[in-house]
């Protein structure tokens, strides 16, 4: 325990001078730490902490689905949310089976193996997404669609997941039982987060301590993921719904303005952390296992993971194409671009049963994926976005949106 402290508290360091670093040089920020990442493990320094599943899910994924779901205003969320219900799931859907369909004609995988990766590298990673767009400074509809979408599909692709697996140990699902187990996880996380929420507002409304304040939306976002997993419903879904409460609430008066001030400020600095060691240990993982599968085969499935992912962003978005939820097309170029992978594929991957014949394959092909979207579209998603000219100019950043963290203006 000792040395998983000191290495924190290295990667921390690190963190620190990249961010510097990173900002002189015009680098975005999470290619800089990954970069940071490779170098620390070619270094003498031993790094007594790896990047998994279990850390990922337990520890570093929670805060960061709570500080976003913190800045998400409802109003402007529920006018927008059938765009991004169709996209978190009929989008997952249809990006999954592309990717799944051509693994297995050009790649020549299983049709389990091919399904597997499919369903688990179809989701957006919020983890990239959100520190990619805050990065960029996007702000207004755009930045709401992007985020919330990649909050959302998780649990789409946690469902389809857990069918294929049970699937490739021989049990049978039908569409109806697939539906039936989306909305149960998606309805079973909405009243876990809601129901932990619920309960810390009213005990914060007891209280003017803005430290016991900051204390109650730890529980809240650790707290409705534990709850929810533990009843097998989704984590991401609850700690988003515990989130959206606590952030759309200013009216109740449960949280004094000084303890606003304090949360957004504790968990602007949370998510600052989180997210520097999540990237400092893709990083450390890619210098330590390296890519051993073929090269061939992980090109196939980055075109393959890019095809599914534009087909998906412009036939959902046709579907609202002569409604008031209408998108942009320039906002469907960046939607589609912004379909970054990240630590949620790979820790999914890694987490795969060993039971599983082509689980390496799958781990060294979703890394390549990850590496290419950390890479390429995170090198090049500014110049994308200031081609498509949604970059804010200074003085109007935030005349389309909410404050940038922190809390939304309420219910």
């Amino acid at each position: 325990m000792e040395k998983q402290i000191e290495s924190v508290g290295a990667l921390l360091l690190v963190a620190a001078v990249v961010a510097i670093l990173a900002r002189r040089l015009g680098l975005p920020y999470m290619v800089g730490l990954v970069l940071a990442g490779v170098i620390l493990k070619l270094s003498p320094l031993t790094l007594h902490i790896q990047l998994t599943k279990e850390l990922l899910f337990a520890l570093l994924l929670p805060p960061l689905i709570f500080e976003a779901a913190l800045a998400l205003p409802w109003r402007r969320l529920r006018c927008d949310l059938p765009v991004i219900l169709v996209l978190a799931t009929l989008g997952v859907v249809m990006s999954a089976g592309v990717t799944s369909a051509g693994m297995h004609y050009f790649a020549r995988w299983s049709w389990a193996a091919s399904s597997l990766f499919g369903v688990l590298i179809a989701a957006t990673d919020p983890v990239s997404v959100i520190a990619a767009f805050k990065e960029a400074g996007v702000r207004g509809r755009l930045r709401l669609l992007v985020e919330s979408e990649s909050l959302l599909n998780d649990g789409t692709a946690a469902v389809l997941l857990a069918v294929v697996l049970a699937a490739t140990g021989g049990a049978s699902y039908g569409a109806l039982n697939i539906v039936q187990s989306l909305v149960t996880t998606v309805i079973g996380g909405i009243v876990c987060g809601a129901l932990v929420a619920g309960v810390l507002l009213l005990l914060a409304g007891h209280t003017d301590d803005h430290l016991i304040v900051i204390s109650f939306t730890a529980v809240a976002a650790y707290g409705s993921f534990m709850l929810a997993e533990h009843l097998h419903v989704s984590g991401v879904i609850a700690t988003l719904a515990a989130g959206l409460l606590i952030g759309n609430t200013r009216s109740l008066g449960a949280i004094t303005e000084r303890g606003r001030d304090a949360v957004e400020s504790f968990w602007e600095y949370v998510a600052f952390v989180v997210n520097s060691l999540i990237f400092l240990l893709i990083g450390v993982h890619a210098a330590r296992h390296g890519f051993d599968g073929n090269i061939g085969v992980a090109a196939i499935a980055v075109m393959l993971v890019v095809a599914g992912r534009a087909l998906s962003v412009y036939s959902c978005c046709a579907l609202f194409s002569l409604s008031a939820s209408r998108v942009e097309m320039r906002h469907q170029h960046i939607i589609f671009w912004a379909g970054l992978r990240g630590a949620l594929a790979l820790a999914l991957a890694l987490g795969l049963p060993e039971s599983i014949p082509e689980r390496e394959a799958i781990r060294n092909v979703a890394f390549a994926v990850v590496a290419f979207s950390v890479f390429v579209q995170g090198l090049t998603m500014t110049p994308l976005l200031r081609k498509m000219r949604v970059l804010p100019r200074h003085g109007a950043a935030l005349a389309d949106s909410e404050s940038p963290v922190g809390f939304s203006d309420g219910l």
